[in-house]
């Protein structure tokens, strides 16, 4: 049974004229008779009464008759959804992120990107680089944002650098100053310091810990274990300090003191990640192409 010949098949039907349904369907009428017999064969029952001016479905023509319309329903439906996901009317996108680029970088990205395509759905997925680079490679996400260098790099992704980015640190304005009051900060300065520290396995956390031992002292935790908006608003209650990007701290400025680092600072690089050997969907690619672009 072909797909064609259901087709002609439904205009006969409804027609109930063969030279009138070859018409309807822009074919010759003899290939269209042609076509119906072989589905007539292939089904092992007539579809048609043939009556000189008269064509009459047979029982097993009006079983079928419902059951192709549905068919050829389906595929309509089929084709113009497959159109909406081409045209960027629907369809969706898969970002994971680390919990400070949704704080930071993607709010005003995500915003632009709805405005031009608000039919396609933004599914995020917060994580750490090491944990998003694993839900890439198993084909959960379409695309990451993860801080390089990767915990294990990976040849089967692709990575393309987008910014360099200034780690700060914010203090509430009740506390001291760190660093004495000086308009930056040394990482030196930080020892002795009570920090309010991120959980095992975000990025952030090992780049200040690494820091801190590279400047010969093990940093001291008056909490630790929180995600973004947790250790902001533990250093806004006054618990201790914390080492987070320029980004996030702009955007949640308020209660907050921001101090910057002292040369060479802290940097770290955010990178758009996705798999190398799949080409992202049609959405993911427009979403590529706004954050490289931004």
């Amino acid at each position: 049974m072909q797909f064609q010949q259901l087709q002609y098949f439904v205009a006969v039907a409804e027609t109930r004229h063969f030279t009138h349904a070859a018409e309807l369907v822009h074919v010759a009428q003899p290939s269209l008779s042609q076509q119906i017999k072989a589905l007539e064969r292939d089904l092992g029952a007539d579809l048609f009464r043939r009556a000189r001016g008269n064509i009459t479905l047979t029982d097993a023509g009006e079983a079928l008759l419902p059951l192709a319309r549905r068919i050829l329903a389906d595929a309509d439906t089929a084709r113009h959804e497959v159109q909406e996901v081409v045209q960027l009317r629907g369809g969706r996108v898969r970002l994971g992120a680390t919990p400070s680029l949704c704080t930071g970088l993607l709010p005003d990205v995500l915003r632009a990107f709805h405005d031009r395509y608000p039919g396609v759905r933004l599914l995020i997925e917060e994580g750490g680089s090491h944990d998003l680079v694993r839900e890439l490679a198993r084909g959960a996400l379409d695309l990451a944002l993860v801080v390089l260098p990767l915990p294990t790099p990976s040849p089967a992704l692709t990575t393309v650098e987008l910014l360099r980015e200034d780690l700060v640190v914010v203090s509430s304005p009740d506390a001291a100053t760190p660093g004495r009051g000086r308009r930056t900060v040394r990482i030196a300065d930080l020892e002795g310091e009570r920090l309010v520290m991120f959980r095992h396995g975000y990025d952030l956390r090992e780049l200040t810990v690494a820091a801190c031992r590279a400047e010969g002292f093990e940093p001291e935790f008056a909490v630790e274990g929180g995600e973004m908006d947790a250790v902001l608003g533990f250093v806004r209650a006054g618990l201790g300090v914390a080492v987070v990007p320029r980004m996030v701290a702009a955007r949640s400025a308020h209660g907050l003191r921001v101090t910057p680092l002292s040369r060479p600072g802290l940097h770290r690089a955010i990178a758009l990640a996705h798999r190398s050997d799949v080409a992202p969907p049609r959405a993911a690619r427009e979403l590529q192409g706004m954050l490289l672009e931004r």
